[in-house]
C-alpha cells in the first residue's frame, strides 16, 4: 500500500494550537539514549508515541470520522480572513509558484475547527500533486516567516512519498525542536525516522546532544556520544565539540578538556568557539591552571587570542586574588600588539581590588593614561564603586565627572 501523509502525525498532533508553549520532560531511558523505556502513554500525558503503520488518506478520513472530527475542505481563501492572514498572504514570494502560494494561503488561514492540519496536507497532496522542490520552498517560506506551524507541517510532510524524505530532513526537524526545547517531539521525529528504516548518523546524533545539552540532561548527551563511537567511523570535530560544550553546560569544564586532548591525539582541531566556551568556563570560577592551559592550547591550535580572549585569562587571575599574574598577563597581551579594551583595563582594576590595592591601581591608571590610553565607561564604574565602598563619595563624584567630560571632548563611546 502506498503511504501518503501519515496518521501517525495525525494522531499526535489531531487539533494543533498556535501558541502552543514548548514542553520539557524528564525523559526514561534505560541503556542507550534510543531505547526508550514503554511509558503508559493514556496516563502518563507523553506525547513520545511509538511509531504506527502508516494510513491511507481513506483510512485516514474514516479514523478521524469515527471520532467526530470536522472534514475539511478545500476551498479558496476569500475576503472573510483577519487583516494579519491578509498581511501574511500579501507578504508571499511573487515568484513562488501558484501550486506552492495555494497551501501557503490554507496554512496561514487554518483554525483547527475546520478539520486537522493532517487533512488539510492531504487535500493538498491529493489536488496539488506537490514534487520535493514544492515542499521545501513551503518549508523555506514557513521556516524564515517563523510560522509556528512550521515544524509540524514538515514532520507530516516527511512521510509523504512526494517528498522523497533522507535522513537530513530528519535531522532539520529534530534541530528545530532541540531549538525550542522540545524534547519528547525530537524523540519522536528519531524514532519515526528509524522506523521508516533511515539509520541515524553523527550530523543527527549531534543534533540530538545538542538539544539535551542545552535541556540539562548530560547523561542523555553522553549515551548519545557513545552511540556515536558504536557507528564504527572517526568521531569529527561537531560531534566532539557538542560534547564538550555539554560538559562546560553542566560545569564540568575538566570532562571536556580530556575530550579535547583526545581530538588533540586524533589530529582533529576544535572550533575557536570551543576554546573559547572552555577558557570561560574555567574564567568564571577563577580556575587560573586550567585557564592557562587552555590559552595555551588554543595558541598551538593556531588560534590568535584576541582582547577578549587576554581578558578571560586575566579574569581568571583577578577572581583568583593573583593580581600580578593578572599584570603578567595584560602586560604580555599588549606586547603582542594588542590594544588593551576598557573590559581589561575593568578586570585588572578589579584584580587589584579584590587585594585592596588601591596605590596600585592608580599607579597602573596613570600609567596608561601617560601612554595615550583613555579609559571609557566601564573602567569609570569599576574605579566609582572601589571608591564607594571606600567611603570616599567624594571622589566618586569626581571620578565620574571627570570621564563624563572626558568621554564628551574625545567622543569615546558609552559601551
Amino acid at each position: 500500500m502506498a503511504t501518503s501523509v501519515s496518521n501517525a502525525v495525525c494522531f499526535l498532533y489531531p487539533h494543533p494550537t498556535i501558541n502552543e508553549p514548548p514542553k520539557t520532560h524528564h525523559p526514561k531511558f534505560s541503556g542507550t539514549a534510543f531505547r526508550p523505556t514503554p511509558i503508559n502513554i493514556s496516563s502518563s500525558g507523553h506525547r513520545l508515541h511509538p511509531p504506527l503503520m502508516a494510513l491511507s488518506i481513506e483510512e485516514t478520513s474514516v479514523a478521524e470520522n469515527t471520532e467526530g472530527k470536522p472534514r475539511f475542505k478545500w476551498d479558496e481563501i476569500g475576503s472573510d480572513i483577519t487583516e494579519a492572514q491578509q498581511e501574511a498572504i500579501d507578504e508571499l514570494p511573487p515568484k513562488m509558484s501558484k501550486r506552492c502560494q495555494a497551501i501557503m494561503k490554507q496554512i496561514i488561514c487554518f483554525a483547527p475547527e475546520k478539520g486537522s492540519l493532517c487533512e488539510v496536507l492531504n487535500a493538498y497532496v491529493s489536488i496539488m500533486k506537490p514534487s520535493r522542490a514544492d515542499w521545501l520552498a513551503v518549508l523555506k517560506e514557513l521556516r524564515i516567516k517563523g510560522h509556528p506551524l512550521y515544524l509540524q507541517v514538515a514532520e507530516i510532510a516527511v512521510l509523504d512519498d512526494s517528498f522523497e524524505p533522507n535522513v537530513r530532513d530528519y535531522t532539520k526537524i529534530i534541530h528545530g525542536y532541540g531549538k525550542r526545547n522540545r524534547i519528547e517531539d525530537a524523540e519522536s521525529t528519531l524514532l519515526n525516522m528509524k522506523s521508516r528504516g533511515f539509520v541515524c548518523d553523527q550530523v543527527t546524533l549531534t543534533a540530538m546532544i545538542d538539544m539535551y545539552s542545552k535541556a540539562g540532561h548530560l547523561k542523555l548527551a553522553e549515551d548519545t556520544f557513545e552511540d556515536i563511537k558504536l557507528l564504527g567511523q572517526q568521531v569529527d570535530k561537531r560531534a566532539y565539540g557538542s560534547m564538550i560544550m555539554a560538559y562546560i553546560r553542566a560545569g564540568m569544564p575538566e570532562h571536556g578538556e580530556t575530550l579535547l586532548i583526545e581530538m588533540d591525539t586524533q589530529e582533529i582541531v576544535a572550533g575557536s568557539e570551543v576554546y573559547k566556551a572552555l577558557l570561560r568556563a574555567y574564567s568564571m570560577v577563577g580556575d587560573t591552571e586550567g585557564a592557562q592551559r587552555v590559552f595555551n592550547a588554543l595558541q598551538l591550535a593556531g588560534i590568535s587570542p584576541d582582547a577578549k580572549i587576554c581578558g578571560l585569562l586575566i579574569n581568571a587571575y583577578g577572581i583568583s586574588g593573583q593580581s600580578q599574574k593578572a599584570r603578567a598577563a595584560f602586560e604580555n597581551m599588549r606586547k603582542a600588539g594588542l590594544k588593551p579594551s576598557d573590559k581589561c583595563i575593568a578586570l585588572m582594576l578589579a584584580a587589584y581590588e579584590k587585594e585592596n590595592k588601591l596605590q596600585m591601581a592608580l599607579k597602573f591608571l596613570m600609567g596608561l593614561e601617560r601612554e595615550g590610553i583613555m579609559v571609557g565607561k566601564e573602567v569609570a564604574e569599576t574605579l566609582a564603586g572601589w571608591f564607594k565602598k571606600l567611603g570616599v563619595v567624594e571622589e566618586v563624584d569626581m571620578v565620574l565627572r571627570e570621564f563624563a567630560a572626558t568621554e564628551a571632548k574625545s567622543g569615546i563611546p558609552t559601551s
